[in-house]
Order: C-alpha cells, then sequence, then structure tokens
C-alpha cells in the first residue's frame, strides 16, 4: 500500500468542476460564526457536488481568512450567494416545489438515516448558529427536521462535521 501523489487523484480543475450537473441540494448557513466552518462546508459541498450555499446573517463570506485557511480553493469551484433576506428567499423555494430541511434538535425531528431523504428530489438544508441553531423564523418554513444520532454527553456536533454526515447520508441515498 502507498498513498497517492495529488496528481494521481485526477480531480477536475474548477473550471471543469463548475460545467458539472450538481445534485439539487442547497445549504444554508444561517448565522454561522467560525469562518473555519464555512470554509469546511465550502469543502464538504464541493466533494458532494452540492449546487450552491446560500449564506446570510452573519455568517463570513468568501475572501474571509478563516475560510481560505479550511476551504483550500472550493469557494472558488462551489457556487455561493449572500441573501440579504433569507425568509423571502426560502419562501421562493419552497414555492417552487424545494423541500426545506433544517438540521436541527426539535420535538419533530427524524434521525438520520431516514428514507424520507431518498423521496425527496430538490432539497434546501439549513444550518443554524453554533449555540443557538436555527432562527427562530425560518422554523415555519421547514417541512422536517432531521438530526444526527449521537450517543454522548454533548448537545450536538460541530456544524461542519454535521454537514458532512448529513450529505453524504442524502448523496449515498441518491447513487
Amino acid at each position: 500500500m502507498r498513498k497517492l501523489k495529488l496528481k494521481e487523484l485526477d480531480r477536475l480543475s474548477v473550471d471543469a468542476y463548475r460545467k458539472l450537473q450538481k445534485w439539487p441540494i442547497e445549504i444554508v448557513l444561517d448565522n454561522i460564526r467560525s469562518g473555519h466552518n464555512v470554509g469546511s462546508v465550502f469543502r464538504t459541498a464541493d466533494a458532494f457536488k452540492i449546487h450552491r450555499i446560500i449564506l446570510c446573517g452573519i455568517t463570513p463570506k468568501p475572501l474571509h481568512q478563516e475560510i481560505f485557511k479550511t476551504a483550500i480553493g472550493a469557494e472558488q469551484s462551489v457556487e455561493w450567494v449572500y441573501s440579504t433576506n433569507i425568509f423571502e428567499d426560502i419562501s421562493a423555494k419552497k414555492n417552487k416545489g424545494w423541500t426545506i430541511i433544517g438540521v436541527e434538535q426539535t420535538d419533530q425531528s427524524i434521525l438520520i438515516p431516514s428514507d424520507t431523504l431518498a423521496s425527496t428530489a430538490k432539497i434546501v438544508l439549513i444550518f443554524g448558529n453554533e449555540v443557538d441553531g436555527i432562527s427562530e423564523e425560518l422554523l415555519p418554513l421547514l417541512d422536517m427536521a432531521i438530526e444526527v444520532p449521537q450517543f454522548g454527553t454533548k448537545h450536538s456536533l460541530n456544524v461542519s462535521v454535521c454537514a458532512g454526515i448529513i450529505l453524504w447520508e442524502i448523496v449515498r441515498k441518491w447513487t
């Protein structure tokens, strides 16, 4: 066994990647504090060919040094926008038939893995603030809330770790 060199991985260029058809998944980062978390989500979104990331509230935007440090260039390959009115943008997606899923611990959360995710055609996944979670005003827009099962003493996972688990679970079910 030997580790592969980067050139042996045969990865796409940024231009070639941008032309690929992406999974119909959009990620909303709702008031994420840490640029490191944002950069990690960009990198994960690149790995799973996610359509777009929507940033809102206090979430840092690309060119922020912490994003640059963890995204390692994925902020250039993954499409992203900054929303000045996330409530209106989510409502518009919902009206166009997208399923709005909050990654949040609620009294109605569905634990993943769940077959519910396999039957969903277009998904907006909302990940909330590291301390406060998803903004209260977005909760009524959710079609469902999902969460990752946990068995330890902590109440939650790091948002970027959670994003990786959730995205893998969805893409795994779709492939």
